[in-house]
């Protein structure tokens, strides 16, 4: 159908460790996601003027990440001025979220051509720099939550209580994550993907640094919880803190983009869809369990497409903890060897905002590689939330 939302093409930084001597540390995060920008327009030789609107998910929107980070970015990639962008926080599935909207819009009539894309810098905008020392909160969200929320890893740690999940478990999946992410590298999956980045001291970085090859079980076993406090303990009596940095998505630059248009416009200019999104869904979850809502978010986009688990050919599920994917394919009782076949973020990186796009681009090319028709990418997010998006390869 002509309002049909496509995607045209999915590109992305290599994934740069995120602290100071990072590869991408030294690289404004502007200029990051006006890297992967610059780059979408000149392999589709699409004229920019044309582009309704940047749509750009970004977490922590202070210091250099502040002042609309998407619209400095296009400026700076020489968009012309009538070209808009505005950047949201939907924490890490921003990007993700960011390409729901576009799509949306296109399925409206309101766009016909639109950038969803992604940045963070995490060794340059630390995460939590956007609260620092200030509340977050207020008044009526304390009387609501008397005992207080947790981190993210205290969420995991809660959740692999109640999942039953033991330290080995959590090892052995990020073991995998690292292992088929250099499978997939030495193969060149990523390859086309991939955007070569000039680092601050000259170098030109085009693949990812977070993958650590040599990642072993042991190596793994080796490393201590990562989240275990006194005051947590004493909380949490029940928790055995597995957490561990080797089990957990690692601090992440980098910045990805997709370009969607609707199927009528990709015509008339000359350009192949690769996909089509077909359904979205967003939920709210528990925000103590802040990680489980990917669990009813793939209920209600299964519920919403009358597909069944069995019927996609891959799984992207946000590797934010190895806990995530592990309980989510424990409640959908899905094929482990659908689940993140080229490794996930654990190995990739989560550069927060820019992880929905990179997804998405992961999803698609593993599609195109083994031929098979149905897409679904998850993703948990700060505070008890989820997208779900499934994507159909054409």
């Amino acid at each position: 159908m002509s309002n049909d939302a496509v995607i045209v093409d999915v590109v992305r930084t290599p994934s740069g460790r995120g602290k100071l001597g990072g590869a991408l540390s030294g690289v404004h995060p502007a200029d990051l996601l006006a890297g992967v920008l610059t780059e979408l327009l000149s392999r589709n030789d699409l004229d920019p003027a044309l582009v309704d609107d940047v749509i750009g998910g970004c977490v922590s929107q202070v210091g250099e990440q502040s002042y609309n980070v998407t619209r400095t970015a296009l400026l700076s990639a020489s968009f012309p001025d009538s070209v808009p962008g505005t950047t949201l926080d939907r924490q890490c599935g921003s990007s993700q979220q960011a390409a729901t909207f576009a799509a949306q819009g296109i399925k409206a009539g309101s766009y016909d051509v639109v950038i969803a894309c992604g940045v963070e810098s995490m060794s340059r905008v630390p995460l939590g720099s956007s609260v620092a020392s200030q509340d977050p909160y207020g008044t009526l969200m304390h009387e609501r939550y008397p005992d207080g929320l947790v981190n993210q890893g205290v969420s995991a740690e809660l959740m692999n209580a109640k999942w039953g999940l033991e330290r080995e478990q959590l090892d052995a999946f990020a073991e995998r994550s690292h292992r088929l992410a250099n499978a997939a590298t030495q193969r060149g999956d990523f390859t086309g993907e991939l955007v070569g980045v000039t680092t601050a001291d000259g170098r030109f970085l085009t693949v990812d640094e977070t993958i650590r090859a040599a990642t072993t079980m042991q190596s793994l076993a080796g490393l201590k919880p990562a989240f275990h406090t006194e005051e947590l303990a004493a909380r949490f009596p029940e928790l055995r803190w597995h957490v561990t940095a080797g089990n957990s998505s690692p601090l992440t630059d980098g910045a990805s983009a997709a370009l969607i248009m609707s199927a009528e416009r990709a015509e008339q200019l000359g350009l192949t869809p690769r996909a089509r999104f077909h359904s979205f869904a967003v939920t709210g979850s528990d925000p103590l369990l802040m990680l489980t809502g990917v669990i009813p978010a793939t209920r209600r986009i299964l519920e919403r497409t009358g597909l069944g688990i069995d019927d996609f050919a891959a799984y992207e599920v946000n590797e934010a903890f190895a806990t995530v994917p592990l309980v989510w394919q424990q409640e959908l009782h899905a094929n482990p060897d659908k689940l993140n076949p080229r490794g996930g973020a654990i190995a990739l990186g989560h550069a927060l905002g820019s992880s929905g796009t990179r997804l998405l681009g992961t999803l698609l090319g593993e599609l195109e590689s083994s031929g098979g028709r149905w897409g679904l990418q998850t993703m948990c997010e700060g505070g008890g939330m989820a997208n779900a998006t499934v994507i159909e390869r054409l």
